[in-house]
């Protein structure tokens, strides 16, 4: 089997344009059974800053044992600083070990926040699974509507 089967893609931060407030519908990753998650920002044409609660904040990775809790921040889980409103058509990745260190089940991206301009924002969040303890076999598994594989 080629290695990205083996991985679960969760669209955590649907593709969306904002302007001056918050990203919509951005929900969490449950990481039972997989060993790491990547936070993959793909980001569009923006003339806004990106980040979390506030467009001067770095986005950042939070965690909790519940999915309605209190979530908290992820030690290092943090990109350096905001997204600038001058990197249209760039990625931004945050990894987290989950085999390794001790972490909470669910993990979301803190408030995904779009400053003012004229545009705003245009942007998604997908949460890459890897490193399952028990591999899977289906579309729906790997978090897909549909699979071809050839």
């Amino acid at each position: 089997m080629n290695e990205i089967q083996n991985m679960k893609f969760v669209n955590v931060c649907y593709p969306q344009l904002k302007d001056n407030g918050d990203l919509a519908d951005v929900t969490y990753v449950d990481t039972a059974g997989w060993g790491h998650v990547r936070f993959l920002f793909v980001i569009g044409n923006l003339d806004a800053a990106l980040g979390s609660t506030a467009e001067g904040t770095a986005p950042l990775v939070e965690e909790c044992d519940t999915t309605g809790g209190s979530y908290t921040a992820v030690t290092g889980a943090a990109l350096a600083d905001a997204i600038a409103a001058d990197e249209d058509g760039d990625m931004f990745a945050i990894d987290i070990d989950l085999k390794n260190k001790s972490h909470k089940r669910y993990m979301q991206v803190q408030a995904p926040h779009a400053g003012d301009g004229t545009n705003g924002v245009n942007a998604a969040i997908v949460a890459i699974l890897s490193n399952p303890d028990v591999a899977p076999a289906t579309a729906a598994e790997r978090g897909l509507a549909e699979n071809i594989i050839t």
